[in-house]
């Protein structure tokens, strides 16, 4: 961890810009570096796991930690509930280990409000016509649901001059690569 200047990393990003998929990438690159993985409401998907993409919880479970004050952040986002869980973050800090956060704007700014030293970087697509063709090419969502998180693009554009860094993803390995310069020392 000695080469990074923070232990926490915030990506965030329209729904379909990628940033899950540079999550990923960057754990895989750096052995430093682990996910934050967010609980939510929603639906699992069919190739999502249990404790690797979310801890999926059920609107009872969700809100008993909301009473118990064991988020750090909670949105409703798609009509679905999303929230960072205190102790999966401790965990890693404990371990030495950089947190890397894939969650969305409203999360990603009150995480910097709790952890100043945290870096977040705001991730576009190349284009809205290819923002589109992604999330459909996942199959993963109806049509409904798409034009859902497409309605939410111009909130979370808005807020990106709030973040340290807006990334455009037109190729993975340089977006990977441009993220990894913005955290070395």
């Amino acid at each position: 961890m000695d080469k990074f200047r923070t232990q926490l990393v915030v990506l965030s990003a329209p729904s379909g810009a990628g940033k899950t998929t540079i999550a990923r990438a960057l754990i895989q690159r750096n052995k430093e570096m682990t996910i934050s993985v967010s609980a939510t409401t929603r639906p699992k998907r069919p190739q999502e796991k249990e404790g690797r993409d979310y801890h999926f919880l059920s609107i009872g479970e969700f809100k008993s930690n909301i009473r118990r004050h064991n988020f750090i952040e909670y949105e409703e986002v798609h009509g679905d509930l999303y929230g960072t869980l205190k102790n999966e973050v401790q965990k890693i800090l404990d371990e030495q280990r950089i947190a890397v956060f894939d969650i969305d704007v409203k999360g990603a700014l009150s995480i910097k409000k709790l952890y100043p030293q945290a870096i977040l970087i705001f991730i576009k697509p190349p284009s809205l016509s290819e923002l589109k063709k992604r999330l459909k090419r996942r199959k993963s969502e109806s049509e409904e649901a798409i034009t859902k998180r497409l309605q939410r693009i111009e909130f979370e554009y808005a807020q990106a001059d709030k973040f340290d860094h807006i990334l455009i993803n037109d190729d993975l390995n340089h977006a990977v690569q441009q993220i990894e310069k913005l955290i070395l020392k």
